[in-house]
């Protein structure tokens, strides 16, 4: 399995719609690989999901309530997913020529009860984030356990209300798809991830993670 099995749908709806839902994108095996790897991480090591970036952020739990650990490359289950991502990337560029140079992503815990109210994840021109993804980890997933994605379009329209259920991918534009994460009524586990073009100076990442 490669990220070039879904590309021609995944291209197809960026170009078209700016955004795209790509159902069993990620094998069984290797989101339960990377479930279990999540669950196993010690509670220390999770971090309170902040709000901005860099020296803007902030804490704030009527927005967010999740919690996130950034991916490393050491772990397998970590490697063998970015290294999936990096595929996507250059078949993107090669396509829709984004200039996508880099991808980051962190684990999403939402503990139950947990949301993200509605934000933007890129200020148009104020960031480097060119696309988002959302990758997500839970099996068995029901309509009553919450945890909804939704993405609004224009005067707040409802486009899409997505389940978050295991080995699906969300792909959509950092810019121009506000969005949020309803409360969960159980435990949540996702990827979320951003592909940046190269907004550096001197070979300093602007803005850093």
């Amino acid at each position: 399995m490669t990220a070039l099995t879904h590309i021609d749908h995944i291209l197809d709806n960026l170009s078209d719609k700016g955004y795209c839902i790509v159902p069993n994108f990620l094998p069984k095996d290797m989101a339960g690989q990377l479930f279990d790897h999540a669950n196993a991480i010690p509670a220390q090591h999770w971090n309170t999901a902040a709000i901005g970036r860099a020296e803007q952020q902030t804490i704030n739990t009527l927005v967010r309530t999740d919690r996130i650990l950034w991916l490393r490359k050491e772990p397998q289950p970590e490697h063998d997913y970015l290294k999936l991502m990096d595929e996507l990337r250059v078949a993107i560029n090669r396509d829709l020529f984004l200039g996508l140079f880099d991808y980051e992503c962190h684990f999403a815990h939402y503990p139950k009860g947990a949301f993200y109210k509605k934000h933007l994840d890129a200020f148009k021109g104020r960031s480097n984030r060119r696309l988002t993804t959302v990758m997500y980890l839970n099996e068995n997933w029901t309509d009553s356990d919450g945890g909804q994605l939704v993405i609004y379009g224009e005067r707040g329209k409802v486009l899409e209300t997505v389940k978050p259920e295991r080995g699906t991918l969300v792909v959509f534009l950092s810019e121009k798809f506000v969005h949020e994460v309803l409360r969960s009524n159980r435990d949540r586990l996702s990827i979320t991830g951003w592909f940046r073009i190269n907004a550096s100076v001197s070979g300093i990442v602007d803005p850093p993670r």
